[in-house]
């Protein structure tokens, strides 16, 4: 069976908003970028499962939106909830499956209750473990959060880790505008899952991090092949390093890259 048909049977209808969305996005990017996808068919065709990929550009979920979708599945997400503030923007991302997540907030814990639930109900959840765009002056995977190793741990769903660089030359990091010509490449490289194994069923701090590790470490490892370069020896830390953590860190001065 095609993959194409597994999602119709296993996500049913897919709903009026990614009807919209498809027809409209994947032009756009056919249009402004050239792919590179390597190893696309370690996506798992069906079952829940967490997809963890390295943040480097607004227009990630775009980019990763594109490759789920050709291999045969509906991504939904952890999104930062003041994408839902307007209205019509929050209407449509939740008739597409999205989840709004409040970042340092008490209001989190209902983000992991449905991320949890989803991944449970055999869907695809994409979960950006940095939680935000590196802040990393070079693009390279900063320190992760927890999130993805929490709901990971809870489940026992496989963590599927995706390491991608390009999506920063369509658009930098706060850019107002995309650099659309020429078409951008646009590489990602799907790797095997992370193996949390031992872990599963722990929700320990030690458990936690230490999964949280493993997940990092899969994906600055991609993030290294796709690159072709070495990343640095210690993960940059927004905390140490005196960097705002979330926002935009131009507009008050400070050195960093991120969303």
């Amino acid at each position: 069976m095609s993959r194409v048909k597994v999602r119709h049977l296993q996500e049913g209808r897919r709903g009026w908003a990614w009807g919209i969305a498809v027809p409209i996005v994947r032009p756009l990017l056919l249009a402004t970028t050239k792919r590179r996808w390597i190893d696309g068919e370690k996506i798992p065709a069906e079952g829940g499962f967490l997809l963890v990929l390295n943040h480097i550009s607004e227009v990630d979920p775009l980019i990763v939106a594109h490759i789920v979708w050709d291999h045969g599945r509906i991504p939904r997400y952890l999104a930062k909830a003041g994408l839902f503030k307007n209205k019509f923007l929050g209407f449509f991302l939740r008739a597409a499956g999205q989840i709004p997540v409040y970042r340092a907030s008490k209001d989190a814990v209902g983000a992991y209750d449905a991320a949890v639930a989803a991944v449970r109900a055999g869907k695809c959840i994409v979960v950006y473990p940095e939680g935000t765009i590196t802040r990393d002056p070079d693009l390279w995977p900063m320190v992760g959060k927890s999130g993805a190793a929490r709901i990971a741990l809870a489940t026992g769903a496989p963590v599927i880790p995706i390491g991608q660089w390009g999506a920063q030359e369509l658009l930098a990091p706060y850019a107002k505008r995309p650099d659309l010509f020429p078409r951008k490449l646009i590489t990602m490289k799907v790797g095997d899952p992370v193996d949390l194994s031992d872990l599963v069923g722990d929700q320990s701090y030690a458990a936690v991090n230490q999964a949280t590790t493993r997940i990092m470490a899969a994906l600055t490892s991609l993030v290294e092949e796709v690159r072709g370069e070495t990343a640095p020896a210690e993960r940059f830390n927004p905390r140490t390093a005196g960097v705002s953590e979330f926002g935009n860190p131009h507009k008050d001065g400070r050195r960093g890259n991120g969303s």
